[in-house]
């Protein structure tokens, strides 16, 4: 039996969203090298992040549930790249998607908006750090224009064992 193609909606992140998105960051704190941090968080704790992703501007967060149940499938943001001033037309990317809901195009369809909103920004460059190996996320972001620039060796330690971060950059 054909399993059935649920619709996702991509939509900017409100307040709403705080306890999922959280929920969904955490899992990828708890259970891979994704992300660096090694402690969960609060929503509490997340909000202010939350909030420093406005609906306009050059750091956006972009979520995306399905339609029917709104259930969160994953989100992407940008954020400053750095935070001195020559860096403002920098950001950098991210996009982090439910377990269980990967291999639907939930990260293209996050990119795919995120990328449409910052469009119209004064920004020059986008740049990803992708923890390896994470061939899934190298994909999605080389299918969107980015380049692998180098890598930073044994740069984080998490869970007993040293990781790598492959940076990579995209024009805007």
């Amino acid at each position: 039996m054909p399993t059935e193609r649920r619709e996702v909606q991509v939509r900017p992140g409100v307040e709403a969203d705080l306890k999922a998105l959280t929920d969904l960051y955490n899992h990828y704190v708890r259970e891979t090298p994704i992300t660096f941090d090694t402690a969960v968080f609060t929503p509490e704790e997340r909000r202010p992040w939350l909030l420093s992703h406005p609906e306009d501007g050059p750091y956006r967060l972009k979520v995306a549930a399905d339609a029917d149940t709104q259930e969160i499938l994953g989100y992407a943001a940008s954020s400053p790249y750095r935070a001195k001033p020559a860096y403002s037309t920098s950001v950098e990317t991210t996009v982090y998607v439910a377990p269980g809901a990967g291999g639907r195009g939930v990260g293209t369809l996050l990119y795919e908006a995120l990328f449409a909103a910052l469009a119209g920004e004064d920004l020059h460059r986008a740049y990803a750090g992708i923890a390896q190996p994470n061939e899934p996320s190298v994909r999605l972001h080389e299918r969107f224009g980015f380049r692998h620039v180098g890598t930073y060796r044994e740069v984080g330690r998490k869970f007993g064992r040293w990781w790598d971060v492959a940076w990579y950059e995209k024009e805007l």
